[in-house]
């Protein structure tokens, strides 16, 4: 996996966890919502690198 896209992926889902936890915090359901898809948006990209990687071997 390009460390590029890796870095990528680790902080959407980064951005994603602190997002939902924000909105848990102060009781936003929208904002949890957000940090959710977001999240899911990071191992979704990091699952499309890793399938890169082992067609690449």
């Amino acid at each position: 996996m390009s460390q590029d896209e890796k870095g990528k992926a680790r902080a959407e889902q980064a951005k994603g966890k602190l997002k939902e936890a924000a909105g848990r915090l102060v009781g936003n359901e929208r904002l949890t919502a957000e940090g959710r898809a977001e999240g899911a948006k990071g191992d979704a990209r990091q699952a499309k690198e890793k399938m890169k990687d082992i067609f690449r071997r």
